[in-house]
């Protein structure tokens, strides 16, 4: 049996009812295979990264714990971007689900489907904010602390929505 792995995930929508997805979407993460839900971050709302001409977004982190290979979960989490009719229409564009596998245990991976960590997981704010909010104290797999780099962030890019258990 393949031993379980903690893993954080990246939640973002900015399409029809972005809140909805969200939370469905943290619902429907303890619907994969092998897979418990931990933590979740609150919510987060925030300017688009990239076209500016979109809502903002809302944003989580989501700690679970998966027997799913790296690959493996990330065909689960795009078959539940599917389920949200997620539309890759331009990069960096609107959507109604967007769910990144930030970090996957201490692993790191780099291949033409998948980087872990995530390649700009450290440049976004929305990203190390709601990560630090459950995950204080963390190392990175490059070493660096996680507290010192949300220490960074800007924290007027975000506004706290509320919990999203």
């Amino acid at each position: 049996m393949t031993p379980s792995v903690f893993c954080y995930l990246g939640l973002g929508s900015n399409m029809d009812d972005p809140e909805q997805h969200i939370r469905r979407a943290i619902d429907e993460l303890e619907t994969l295979p092998g897979t418990q839900l931990i933590n979740v971050s609150p919510l987060y709302r925030s300017k688009p990264v990239g076209p500016q001409d979109q809502d903002d977004f809302i944003n989580a982190v989501a700690c679970i714990s998966t027997t799913l290979a790296p690959h493996d979960l990330l065909h689960a989490l795009q078959a539940l971007e599917q389920a949200h009719q997620r539309q890759r229409l331009r990069h960096w564009g609107p959507r109604t689900l967007d769910l990144d596998i930030l970090l996957y245990g201490e692993q790191t991976l780099n291949d033409a489907d998948l980087s872990i960590p995530h390649t700009h997981m450290y440049e976004r704010t929305f990203v190390l904010i709601p990560l630090a909010d459950i995950a204080p104290g963390l190392t990175l797999p490059d070493g660096r602390n996680l507290d010192q780099l949300a220490g960074e962030c800007d924290r007027s890019e975000l506004v706290v929505l509320e919990t999203a258990l």
